[in-house]
């Protein structure tokens, strides 16, 4: 027996598929599919949040475009470009010192993304009936256990 894929609630092996409270043979199966379920208000915050996030992330540079505009037409017009250059220069150390600290917004974004921005449901037919395996808005996760029982039915069938 190989097993293609386990978590918690899911087990994907090369004889059965265990999801949804369904075990189902996979010598029963004769058709997988996918779709695209309801999206549940999980996944909507899950968007919004990456708006607001992206916004947030934005906001700073553009506002410090602003900052160096103004700062360089005022410096024109006095013809104080040391004070200018010193300011700026301090700006950009400020930015270098701070970049790191974008590491952990920009992880969230990138989960976010990975994870997805619909739900997805598995579906197959075995014994002439469809049977939802799997409903998840988890794109990730969906991706491998869908890929997972591609792969056990096309053994199968390979064999068979």
């Amino acid at each position: 027996m190989a097993l293609y894929y386990r978590d918690g609630t899911v087990q994907v092996t090369s004889e059965s598929i265990r999801a949804g409270g369904h075990s189902i043979p996979i010598t029963d199966v004769t058709y997988v599919w996918h779709a695209r379920g309801r999206t549940t208000l999980a996944v909507r915050g899950r968007v919004v949040g990456r708006g607001v996030l992206v916004l947030l992330l934005s906001l700073p540079p553009l506002v410090a475009l602003v900052c160096v505009v103004s700062l360089a037409w005022s410096a024109q017009e006095r013809g104080n470009w040391k004070l200018a250059l010193i300011i700026l220069a301090g700006c950009a150390v400020g930015a270098l010192a701070l970049a790191p600290f974008l590491e952990v917004p920009l992880g969230w974004l990138d989960r976010s993304y990975e994870r997805g921005s619909r739900v997805h449901e598995l579906w197959v037919q075995h014994h002439g009936q469809e049977v939802m395996l799997l409903r998840t808005p988890d794109a990730l996760r969906f991706g491998q256990i869908y890929r997972a029982v591609q792969r056990a039915v096309e053994q199968q069938t390979d064999r068979g």
